[in-house]
C-alpha cells in the first residue's frame, strides 16, 4: 500500500471504529505508530477547497486512541475499477505465494472477497502470470532454503561497489518490490541484515546447515523503501541522455528528475566512487557527473588517461 492509498483508506477505516487505539491501528496498517501519527498530521490540513477549519477534515488523536470528528465526506471507502480489481488480486496472489508469510489464510480471505465483487475482472487476472526478476533457478532456490529453514551460499554482486563476493547468509524473508525479487537475509560476512537483489546473484546453493539468524534481529519496515544509504556515502548527480535511461532503473536513486526529450537527472549514493566513474565512462556521450564537481574532474581525468594510452598503443 503507498502512502496515498494508505491515507485514502485511513479515514473511512477511522469512521467505522470510532475510539481506536493506535496500537491496533498502526498493526492493522502495518506501520509503526510514530508513521500513523505523521499520517494522521497530514489528513488534519486536508480537505475542502477553502481551507478554513470547517473545510477541513477533523481528527480527534491526542491522547492513545483516534476519533473522526469530521470525515469532509470521506467516509467511505473508494469503488475499484475493473483494472484495480485486478491488479489487487494479482498482487494479492504473488503475496499468497510468497515463503515465510505469517498468515497466508487472511490473505486468502481477502483473495476471495476480492474476486467475488469483481466478477469478470477477477477471471481476467487468472490469466495473468507474475513473474519476479531474476532466474527461475535462484527464485526456486530461495524458496526452497525458506521453506526448508536452510542456510544459503551464494556469489552476488555488489552494484554500490562494483565487485562480486562469495557469502553464507542465513535467508529470513523474500521480498518483492515494483516486480523485482529480493532476499533479506543475514549476512554472516558483514554480520548484519542485508537486502539482496536476486538479479545479481551468479550463483547459489542451500546448504545442509539450517538457517540460524540472531532471533533479535528487527523487521525492517519497508514503507521508505529498501534501499537505505549510509550517510558516510557520497551524493552523486547522473546527467543521462535517454540511451542511458536505464541507469536510473537499474542502480538504487535517491531522486530522479525528468528533464524533457527523455534525459534525466538521477541523484544516487555510492560507497565507492570507482564504480561510477566506470559506469560513466562505458556510457560515453550518454552520460555526465552534474555534481560533485572533484567526481566530474576525476571523470575527465580517467577519460584523458584512457585517450592518451590509446593514442600511444595505436602509435606502437
Amino acid at each position: 500500500m503507498t502512502p496515498l492509498q494508505r491515507l485514502l483508506a485511513l479515514v473511512p477505516y477511522l469512521v467505522q471504529r470510532p475510539g481506536v487505539s493506535f496500537a491496533q491501528a498502526s498493526a492493522d496498517f502495518a506501520v509503526t505508530e510514530d508513521r500513523l501519527r505523521k499520517d494522521l498530521e497530514l489528513l488534519f490540513v486536508c480537505g475542502l477547497p477553502g481551507q478554513y477549519p470547517e473545510d477541513l477534515i477533523d481528527i480527534d488523536f491526542e491522547g492513545d486512541t483516534i476519533t473522526v470528528i469530521d470525515p469532509q465526506g470521506v467516509d467511505r471507502p473508494l469503488r475499484l475499477t475493473a483494472d484495480e480489481a485486478m491488479a489487487l488480486l494479482v498482487a494479492l496472489r504473488t503475496l499468497a505465494e510468497t515463503p515465510g508469510l505469517a498468515d497466508r489464510d487472511a490473505v486468502l480471505s481477502a483473495m476471495a472477497k476480492v474476486e467475488e465483487a469483481a466478477g469478470a475482472a477477477a477471471r481476467a487476472a487468472d490469466r495473468v502470470d507474475v513473474q519476479l526478476e531474476g532466474s527461475a533457478e535462484v527464485l526456486a532456490t530461495v524458496r526452497d532454503a525458506l521453506a526448508r529453514g536452510r542456510a544459503l551460499q551464494m556469489t552476488y554482486w555488489s552494484a554500490g561497489r562494483d565487485a562480486t563476493t562469495d557469502r553464507v547468509v542465513d535467508p529470513i524473508r523474500l521480498l518483492t518490490l515494483d516486480g523485482r525479487g529480493y532476499l533479506e537475509a543475514w549476512c554472516r560476512t558483514a554480520e548484519a541484515v542485508r537486502t539482496f537483489h536476486l538479479g545479481r546473484v551468479d550463483a547459489i546453493s542451500v546448504l545442509d546447515e539450517p538457517a540460524a539468524p540472531p532471533p533479535d534481529v528487527p523487521v525492517r519496515a519497508l514503507e521508505e523503501g529498501l534501499y537505505r544509504p549510509s550517510e558516510s556515502d557520497a551524493v552523486v548527480t547522473l546527467g543521462l541522455e535517454p540511451a542511458a535511461s536505464w541507469v536510473a532503473d537499474y542502480y538504487p536513486t535517491e531522486r530522479v528528475e525528468d528533464l524533457g526529450d527523455g534525459r534525466l537527472a538521477v541523484t544516487l549514493r555510492a560507497h565507492d566512487t570507482a564504480w561510477v566513474r566506470r559506469l560513466v565512462l562505458s556510457l560515453g556521450t550518454s552520460a555526465r557527473v552534474l555534481g560533485p564537481d572533484s567526481l566530474a574532474e576525476e571523470v575527465r581525468e580517467d577519460a584523458r588517461r584512457a585517450l592518451e594510452a590509446y593514442e600511444t598503443g595505436q602509435g606502437a
